[in-house]
């Protein structure tokens, strides 16, 4: 345990910008404002962003026998097994990993979609235009850090600070009403979150209390947080000191809100298996609970789990975290069920990018583009693949190179524009979303 700070108290409650500001609430108005949101005008989105890159060329694997043999040849000791490998139908043109047979089960039950090959693209272009540079490529491509951001902004043309999320925040508004942002992190301070207008709440997915934790006594705890507030109430004269100032005074606004919600929040029965992604989509579950008592009739959470880094010892890396995966999101979707939220709330995957289908000389793999994700919820038009699998062919069409670092034949922004049309963006304020959609002439896909 370590002493209170202000900056601990930011990690542990929120980060919000004071033009954003809803300040300090009265905990009695809380009851008032659930008044006002209708249980039925609730829809939420949840990202689930696997950190690192994922290879998904060993998450669906090609199904028809001379594209086996192909995936075969070319991962050769990283290929996986046909005999375990899990089938999504007597039709499916893919086969899934063994590590996710809950997944198989969503899909069969029409709860889960597969968009394939998708990554982040400015515009269209095929392997010859890639090789001569004659259309635009991602900003940074191949970079983790620059890719993530390409994902969360939807905008991979260049660097930015601002996500989708906080951009399809400031379209909607901040919860009318509510008292904390529509925007919720518990896997850390992503871009994702941040708007021209909205920043989100950033909170610690590994509290059950949403209590700070000082290493003292509560009644020593409370005593610190009052004078911390007191201390930040104070006029310092200087701009940047009193923004921080407001920053933090948010942050604890905020926070006493949510704990104030989480007590009365319902016991949940679904149980959750014990692993980092788990945890998180618990609290996300635990908080859309109380989503009355917030006042919020739109959510967005984001969520993040790895490392799926795999330069090295690729196959039980892997398959360890797409176990983990697997069961979390199957706890998920049952705490969906038992929320009665199943149609409500759109689950959905991201990562950094695919991985290099010609294994590395370490067992693993090095970073790629395109790749595959899956969506889940009561909403997603399930049981289909959404897409194509790429052409097992090195230095093939779909190759940006000859390593099987696919092209993208379905952009970032799609995808992104599908759920953000789905959550309740019109078509018309798309660009102010997702600002390249207009490079795309299908703007959505369907999956939702």
């Amino acid at each position: 345990m370590t002493q209170l700070s202000r900056r601990n108290m930011l990690k542990l409650a929120a980060l919000a910008t004071g033009s954003q500001a809803l300040g300090l609430h009265s905990l009695g108005a809380l009851p008032a404002m659930a008044q006002t949101v209708s249980a039925n005008d609730y829809k939420a989105l949840v990202c689930i962003f696997l950190v690192g890159g994922n290879d998904s060329n060993n998450l669906l694997i090609p199904a028809d026998p001379s594209s086996f043999q192909a995936y075969q040849t070319i991962r050769g000791a990283l290929a996986l097994p046909q005999e375990n490998l899990l089938s999504l139908g007597s039709n499916a043109s893919v086969m899934l990993n063994a590590a996710m047979p809950n997944l198989q089960n969503m899909y069969q039950a029409g709860t889960a979609a597969l968009v394939t090959n998708v990554g982040p693209l400015v515009q269209n272009m095929t392997r010859a235009q890639y090789l001569s540079g004659s259309m635009p490529v991602p900003f940074a491509l191949f970079s983790h850090r620059d890719q993530q951001i390409g994902w969360q902004s939807a905008n991979p043309a260049t660097e930015t600070g601002l996500g989708w999320a906080g951009l399809a925040a400031d379209q909607l508004g901040q919860n009318a009403g509510g008292s904390l942002p529509s925007v919720i992190s518990v896997g850390g301070n992503p871009v994702f979150m941040y708007g021209q207008k909205t920043t989100g709440l950033s909170v610690l997915s590994t509290t059950t209390s949403f209590a700070p934790e000082c290493g003292m006594p509560s009644n020593a705890c409370a005593a610190r947080i009052d004078a911390a507030q007191q201390l930040l109430s104070l006029d310092s004269g200087a701009m940047l000191i009193q923004a921080d100032n407001t920053i933090a005074s948010n942050a604890y606004g905020y926070f006493s809100d949510l704990s104030y919600a989480m007590k009365a929040a319902p016991s949940l029965k679904t149980i959750f298996p014990a692993n980092p992604l788990a945890t998180q989509l618990y609290q996300i579950a635990k908080i859309m609970s109380v989503r009355s008592s917030i006042g919020a009739n739109r959510q967005i959470f984001f969520a993040s789990f790895g490392s799926f880094d795999t330069h090295t010892g690729q196959l039980q890396a892997q398959t360890k975290l797409l176990g983990q995966l697997d069961s979390a999101i199957a706890a998920f979707q049952q705490a969906m069920e038992e929320l009665n939220l199943s149609e409500q709330v759109t689950a959905f995957s991201m990562s950094d990018f695919s991985r290099a289908m010609v294994p590395n000389s370490a067992g693993g793999t090095d970073h790629a583009w395109g790749g595959h994700q899956f969506v889940l919820g009561g909403a997603v038009k399930g049981g289909r693949m959404y897409g194509s699998m790429p052409t097992m062919l090195l230095g093939g069409p779909d190759d940006s190179t000859n390593d099987g670092r696919w092209i993208p034949t379905i952009s970032a922004s799609q995808y992104t524009a599908t759920l953000a049309n789905w959550f309740g963006i019109p078509t018309a304020n798309m660009a102010s979303v997702v600002p390249n959609i207009g490079n795309f002439a299908i703007r959505n896909l369907g999956f939702v």
